[in-house]
């Protein structure tokens, strides 16, 4: 049998990525079903993280199913011992509800590559975390003139009818809450004093969005001009040509990890984890830092450049040094309560 350039090439791909996983075959059983978030990051994803895993595997065949990770859990809850998902994206908190119920294998720690030049806070092998979000007040710089610094700039008077924050659906908005009411003496264990700070906001409140990007679109409208606001969504605003900017408050900006979970079960467990290692690699996450997707990374090895340095840390240490990270294990014992006060109190 004689083997043509392209055989040869992907022969020759194909075992330098077998080489991470010892003894591992690249047979498919069906498409490896990625299950992504929406917009922007499944632009990032196709973009960038699956051209890596498909040189890396060969060009093992690969889907994108975008969806919020609660409806990654309800799905594949719904289909244990099959599930139609190979790879989940989750937050914090979701994370801990998808280790809780016992759906996701563990990650093939000991043949990783990549997986020990992750931050300490990212390692873990239940589900790596694979990139940072981070939560700071954004805002239009041709409303607000003196960029803000603090929580507390979305009280003043001048911004009547023009703050926009998200409802306790969404995990920015659950986190903005919670960081609220930290500042007031509060915390993850007492969620009272962000209530009643979200009283007293209310005269200024211009809309409460469903999600995060219903927030940056009323931005886009000029219908707010100051919020808690994603970095990520900020910055594609900006390369939108929007008037927005990120301000990191005083207090630190809020974190948090994405992190990558093999589905239990799945049968392209091995080529989940090839998926995972690709988004973890150096040299993905310093694509996905630059424009126009503006991920925040999580391996060591990548130097942080260009808006990321900027504004959020020019290096891991001033990363760390900066962000604050909150207690999702104790979120998650009240958040449906919280969400369902939320929905009751907070109008416009």
């Amino acid at each position: 049998m004689t083997l043509d350039r392209r055989q040869i090439l992907a022969a020759g791909l194909t075992l330098g990525a077998m080489s991470l996983f010892p003894g591992m075959s690249w047979a498919q059983a069906r498409k490896l079903v990625f299950a992504t978030f929406t917009g922007s990051w499944e632009e990032a994803h196709r973009d960038v993280i699956v051209p890596h895993f498909r040189k890396a595997t060969g060009n093992a065949d690969i889907a994108l199913d975008p969806m919020l990770s609660v409806d990654m859990i309800a799905k594949v809850s719904a289909a244990k011992a099959n599930p139609p998902i190979d790879v989940m994206l989750m937050d914090p908190g979701p994370r801990l509800s998808v280790i809780g119920q016992d759906l996701a294998a563990p990650f093939p720690v000991a043949d990783s590559k990549n997986y020990q030049d992750l931050l300490p806070v990212a390692q873990l092998p239940e589900g790596p975390g694979i990139f940072f979000q981070a939560v700071g007040i954004t805002y239009n710089p041709e409303k607000v003139k003196t960029p803000p610094t603090s929580w507390d700039d979305l009280w003043k008077p001048e911004y009547k009818g023009r703050v926009g924050i998200t409802n306790m659906n969404s995990t920015l908005g659950t986190a903005f809450m919670v960081e609220l009411a930290k500042t007031r003496g509060g915390g993850e264990n007492d969620i009272e004093p962000a209530f009643a700070a979200l009283k007293e906001l209310q005269p200024n409140l211009g809309a409460v969005a469903p999600n995060p990007g219903a927030l940056a679109t009323l931005f886009q409208q000029g219908q707010i001009d100051i919020s808690p606001g994603n970095f990520n969504a900020i910055q594609i605003l900006r390369a939108r040509g929007v008037p927005v900017e990120f301000a990191k408050p005083k207090t630190g900006t809020i974190a948090f990890l994405t992190t990558a979970h093999i589905t239990k079960n799945s049968p392209n467990a091995k080529l989940a984890a090839a998926l995972i290692e690709s988004a973890m690699a150096p040299e993905v996450q310093t694509k996905l830092m630059q424009a126009p997707f503006y991920v925040i990374p999580t391996n060591s090895k990548v130097r942080m450049d260009g808006d990321i340095a900027r504004m959020i840390a020019k290096d891991q240490e001033e990363l760390k040094a900066s962000f604050v990270f909150h207690d999702w294990s104790v979120i998650n014992q009240n958040r449906a309560g919280w969400i369902e006060r939320f929905n009751k109190e907070i109008k416009v």
